[in-house]
Order: C-alpha cells, then structure tokens, then sequence
C-alpha cells in the first residue's frame, strides 16, 4: 500500500503533464467571452478537458498497459493504426505549440531572440529530460508542479478579489457544448492515452515489487486528486477571465489577455510570473508527449534503447521545426486532425473505463465504427476547402455543434450490448 506522500507525488506530476500551453491560454478567454454564463461553459470545458483526460488516467490504471492497449479490442491492426496517428498528432502539433507558446509569453517580451532559437534551446532540454526518464516523477512532483500551482494561486486570487464581481452577456450562443469543444484545444485526452503510460511505466520502474492492485489504486487516487486541482485552477482563470470583461478590449487576444491578467494581478513583476509559469507547464507538456512517442516506438522495436534515442531525437527535431510558427497557426492547423481523433479518442476511453461485460469487442468494434463514420462530417466542416453545405449533414443530431457522433456512439452502444447480452446469449 502506498503512502499520502507517494500519492500526491503522482497526483502533482500528473497536474503537471496535464497542465501544457493549451490548458493556459484557453480558460481565461473562454471566460471573458462566456460573461455571466461562465459557469455553464465552466462545466462544458472541465467535461472534455479534465473529466475525460482522468478517466483516461484511469483506463491505464486498469489497462496497466499502454496506447496500444486502448483499441486491442476493436482489432490489433486498427490499434497500431489509432497508436500511430496519436503519436504522430501529439509530437507534430501540441509538443511544438508548447515551444511557441513560450516563446510568445515568456521569452519574446524580454528579449530579441527568432523564435527558431527558443524552439532549439526548448527541445534541446526537452531531450535530455526525456533520456532521463526514470526521474520524471520526483523532478514533476516535487519541484516544478508545485511552483505552477503557487503562481496560479496568485493570479487567479489576487483577480477574483480585485475585480468588482460583476459579469458581462455573453457573446457564446451555446456556452455548454462551445465549452466542450474548447477542451478539445488542450489536447488532454490525446495527452491522457499518450502520457498515462509514462507514468505507468515510471511507477513500474520506482516501485518493481508493488502489486497490481495497488499500483492501480495508487493511480486511481492521485488521478482524482489531480482532476480536482485541475477543476480548481481552470474555474479559476475561466473566473478572471469573466470577471474582467471591460479591462481589456474585446478583441483581445489569447495571450494578451493572460498576460494582462498577470500584470493587473501583480503588478510589475506579474510578467516575471507568467513566463516562470509559462516556461514550466509548458515544458513539462512537449517532455511527457516526447517521452511518450519515444516509449511507443521502441516498443514496437524489441525495447531497443537505440530506438527510444532516435525517436526522443526526431521528436525534437520536428519540434523545433514545428515551433518556430505563431501559435495561431499551429492551432488553426490542428483543427481538422482535432475534428477527427477526438471523438474516437474519447470513445476508447469510455469503454475501457466501463466494466468488460458492456465493453466486448464486439461492442468495441460497433462503436468505434459508429464514431469514425460520424465525425467525418466535422473533419470536413473544418476544413473551409473540403466543407459540403450545410443542409447535408444537418439531419445529424447535435451536428450544428460538431458533435454529430455523441448519439451515434451512444446508440450503437445500447444496440450492441442488447445483442450481445440478450439475442446472442
């Protein structure tokens, strides 16, 4: 049995995995625009950007496997595939978003330094974390979550007591599912399939001789506690954000509106602040999706160091090559890809936390089939050049919110574990 120590030690290095550029940037916009319905968008956003990413957390805990294992049971050539693009998608677009995140917040204001020089110096230290993973845990958990979590507190407390507490409309027609897809932008359920398995593979190395069950209740515990301190932070700045409706002007920007936060919050050095903040969370992020590709990788190679060192080598590459464009343009890149994995990502997620007899492969089959044919109309949607009109998907339920697959998914659901437990029985 673990002790409180060694749970919260895993629940701040999964904090911290979690808590990248995206989980930053997003909240506090979402907030300004949300007004006096920022609580309903609060709850749409927690649903896709934290519910969902510990249920992820979870799944491993019961898995105690990795990516690979989410859809085994759909079929073992769909999950290489699946496995394929998660790791392809996670080290091409929000590993180097991390970089130009930080360039943009922490390091350009301060210095006159190209972008393709922070994204060098950024995945250089990125590489060496990541060939020194059996230290990730103690280094996360003990010293640089916390250090996210005191700045946070900060902002975030000294915004809500500063700021009269008043609220403007809101400029979001559907506050609940827009809250959802906004989630998507942090990419925590990609991270949740992707990082949960360094940190099941970090716990199997610190702690060789713990059982399964208790290595699965210590995941299950510091997961929870993690969510928790992840719902904390992000109502927080989703807070600031509402609250500070006729501070800034209302076509301010992402990260103008963080950072001016910070500045209103704490003065002069609130920029000093920020890029501490910026630099760590997103750091910690492009090291666990680095380090994560790399352990898929050389999985498929008979465990071979070599391997993991050319991935953790090309991860950083394409990192720094990536990482060099604005932030704008990595987001608006990844839209489409985002339309499309998500759903299905979420999907396996769901049925590896449900028990085994309501998630046969034959169910998992049905419904992942079901997912991937109704999110196609989103991929399409995103994309301005490929989108068809908009009379021809609008018989989807939910479609008008990209969210055309939810009962598709759930139907089939239902449907196949009728079959299965009644009419097949």
């Amino acid at each position: 049995m673990f002790k409180k120590k060694e749970i919260l030690v895993t629940a701040f290095a999964l904090f911290s995995l979690f808590f990248g550029a995206g989980n930053l940037i997003l909240p506090p916009l979402l907030g300004f625009n949300s007004g006096n319905q920022w609580l309903i968008v609060t709850i749409g956003f927690c649903l896709s950007a934290m519910v969902i990413p510990i249920l992820g957390i979870l799944a491993h805990a019961k898995l105690q496997g990795t990516l690979m294992d989410f859809g085994k049971k759909v079929s073992p050539t769909f999950s290489l595939i699946y496995a394929f693009f998660i790791y392809a998608i996670a080290i091409a677009l929000p590993s180097p978003r991390t970089a130009s995140v930080t360039h943009e917040m922490a390091v350009q204001p301060y210095w006159d330094i190209s972008p393709w020089f922070t994204s060098s110096v950024y995945f250089g230290l990125v590489f060496i974390f990541a060939m020194n993973r059996s230290k990730i845990m103690n280094i996360l958990g003990k010293i640089l979550t916390p250090a996210i979590i005191l700045i946070l507190i900060f902002v975030i407390g000294i915004t809500i007591f500063s700021y009269p507490f008043e609220f403007g409309t809101s400029t979001i027609v559907s506050p609940f599912t827009n809250g959802i897809l906004e989630g998507y932008q942090t990419f925590d359920a990609i991270g949740a399939v992707v990082v949960g398995g360094v940190i099941i593979i970090s716990i199997n190395i610190k702690h060789k001789t713990a059982s399964y069950a208790d290595k699965k209740s210590l995941i299950r515990n510091a997961g929870w506690l993690a969510g928790l301190a992840l719902f904390l932070i992000y109502m927080g700045l989703i807070l600031s954000g509402a609250l500070s409706h006729s501070v800034f002007d209302t076509d301010t920007t992402r990260t103008a509106l963080l950072s001016g936060l910070a500045i209103n919050s704490l003065g002069n050095i609130g920029n000093l602040f920020l890029s501490i903040l910026v630099g760590i969370a997103c750091f910690t992020t492009a090291v666990g999706i680095v380090t994560g590709t790399a352990d898929f990788v050389r999985s498929r190679f008979n465990d071979s160091q070599l391997v993991y060192t050319i991935t953790a080598i090309v991860g950083s590459v394409l990192g720094v090559s990536m990482g060099q464009f604005n932030v704008g343009y990595i987001i608006a890149v990844a839209l489409p890809s985002l339309m499309f994995i998500y759903p299905i990502t979420i999907i396996l997620i769901l049925l590896n936390v449900v028990p085994e007899k309501w998630a046969t492969p034959f169910v998992f089959r049905t419904v992942t089939i079901a997912t991937i044919l109704f999110s196609i109309p989103d991929f399409l949607n995103s994309i301005p050049s490929l989108a068809p009109k908009p009379e021809t998907f609008s018989w989807i339920p939910l479609q008008e919110y990209s969210l055309g697959w939810v009962l598709p998914a759930l139907v089939a659901f239902i449907l196949s574990n009728v079959y299965v437990n009644t009419i097949n029985k």
